[in-house]
């Protein structure tokens, strides 16, 4: 398991896809709400002039010398749904990230987010 502190110091590094690929910078860590557990990333993608941030999930992520390779293929991570680098996620928006990679979403009993930036 990744630790929330440990992961945090991995922040302009390389995230790499499944067979070991470039898929952008890592930006931000987020936790699950319900167990303060590192869940996804924030990956800075695109062309210099026009980046943008797209979450991937840390399950199963493998941690180098200045990389952090992710279980999933570059082509997955980068069609995720965007958000700029200076936006917020929404609140409504946490749905679709997870629908993207097929996992289930599970809001809080009174509708919190299950994400959070750390």
């Amino acid at each position: 398991m990744i630790e929330a502190a440990d992961i945090r110091e991995w922040r302009t590094h390389d995230v790499l896809d499944s067979g070991g690929r470039k898929v952008g910078v890592l930006e931000s860590v987020y936790v699950d709400t319900a167990t303060d557990e590192p869940a996804m990333a924030t990956v800075e993608v695109g062309l210099p002039t026009r980046h943008r941030l797209v979450f991937v999930p840390l399950d199963g992520a493998i941690v180098g010398p200045g990389y952090v390779r992710v279980n999933y293929a570059k082509s997955l991570v980068k069609g995720c749904p965007a958000m700029g680098v200076d936006n917020v996620l929404p609140a409504a928006d946490e749905a679709a990230i997870f629908q993207h990679y097929g996992l289930a979403y599970q809001p809080g009993a009174a509708g919190e987010r299950q994400l959070a930036r750390r």
